[in-house]
């Protein structure tokens, strides 16, 4: 990756930073020296102070490895240089040098090769980013980061996903259930949080040890998913009328089970990975594929079901979004995941992916401090 130069670029930025990118056959890398990414004048140099982990941070440089790609996607930092367009974009809040944020990129992306969150500094979208509260910590805000914001947004609220109505300042008048399956993952506590935001009614499952954490996030009611007949006690409970569900996980059990609780007249099953046609054994249910960085709006050319073409009214809709959500978090009406600070900074990262790959986290979200405040 050859830096260019940008005359805008505070002189007292380094040309070089640490960070951490792919090599062969995706493996993950830290390496010092590593050019500044290329800031167009319509975004924002941010610099890093802590990252969160996600599963798809070690799972894309597996399925589509590129050598000398950046990685990671959820951070928080504080915005250090400003491209002169960012002043003509309609976006609020107006951002200022000094401003602590947090957000998403779409990391381990070969067609934008300098785009990723594990690294002291970042290109940030200016559109698609929240200002950090005083009162939150920066645990919390790089947990939050964006990458569950956004693949919620679309899996929720977009009307290429289950289209809800309602809005944090106009709840939904008629409310529906949705089942969020794995209540008590990180994407699982903000789903339950943003339905009841807008107006709509969580049911979830998780394990029993976990059921008093969903219930104080607002989930209504919980199953254990180990349960035989968690499928047929959903199913129950509502009536035989379940339409909509939330699969975080996608894999074949859990697209199985997740059939099961549906109604008798289907539905929509959105799936945060990719759904198995062997698992489709209703053809009244809708099964869709949600991932996150398409509400960048941009190319994502990937192979197996995962790319997308370019969609601005994706864009115009997180823009919406992001705005409902920044308010959400300025009165104080999410809370966070459980957060767990793993120590080495950039061995860290490597050490943390390492613990989601093997399974080793529960009801956590991981959290690795790259830089100081």
């Amino acid at each position: 990756m050859k830096a260019q130069p940008v005359t805008w670029i505070p002189p007292n930025i380094p040309k070089t930073q640490r960070a951490v990118l792919q090599v062969e056959n995706g493996v993950l890398q830290v390496f010092e020296d590593v050019p500044l990414p290329h800031i167009p004048a319509d975004r924002m140099l941010v610099r890093v102070v802590a990252v969160a982990l996600n599963p798809c941070d070690w799972k894309m440089p597996g399925q589509f490895p590129a050598k000398g790609v950046a990685n990671g996607t959820d951070y928080a930092g504080i915005i250090v240089a400003i491209g002169p367009g960012v002043a003509t974009l309609p976006s609020e809040p107006k951002w200022k040098i000094g401003d602590a944020v947090f957000g998403a990129c779409h990391g381990a992306n070969a067609i934008d090769p300098e785009s990723g969150a594990f690294a002291q500094y970042l290109r940030s979208d200016p559109e698609l980013l929240f200002k950090k509260p005083p009162n939150m910590s920066w645990e919390n805000a790089a947990a939050w980061g964006a990458s569950g914001i956004a693949t919620l947004g679309l899996s929720l609220f977009w009307d290429g996903g289950m289209g809800l109505v309602g809005s944090p300042d106009e709840p939904a008048e008629e409310p529906e259930q949705v089942l969020v399956y794995a209540g008590s993952t990180s994407v699982g506590t903000l789903a339950i949080q943003l339905l009841k935001n807008y107006g709509h009614v969580p049911l979830t499952t998780c394990s029993p040890n976990n059921f008093a954490l969903v219930k104080s996030y607002g989930a209504e009611k919980v199953w254990d998913y180990k349960s035989p007949t968690c499928g047929k006690e959903i199913r129950d409970y509502t009536n035989d009328e379940l339409e909509l569900v939330l699969d975080p996980m996608t894999e074949s059990k859990t697209q199985r089970l997740c059939y099961q609780a549906m109604g008798r007249g289907g539905g929509q099953y959105i799936a945060l990975e990719m759904w198995q046609d062997m698992n489709h054994t209703r053809n009244t249910i809708e099964p869709t594929f949600i991932m996150g960085s398409c509400i960048i709006g941009n190319d994502i050319p990937l192979g197996n079901g995962y790319g997308s073409v370019a969609d601005p009214e994706k864009r115009k809709f997180g823009i919406t979004y992001y705005r409902e959500v920044q308010k959400l978090f300025d009165k104080n009406r999410l809370k966070p995941h459980p957060v767990h600070v793993i120590p080495g900074a950039w061995q860290g990262v490597l050490d943390g992916l390492e613990l989601l790959k093997t399974r080793a986290v529960s009801a956590q979200k991981l959290v690795v401090f790259l830089g100081s405040v």
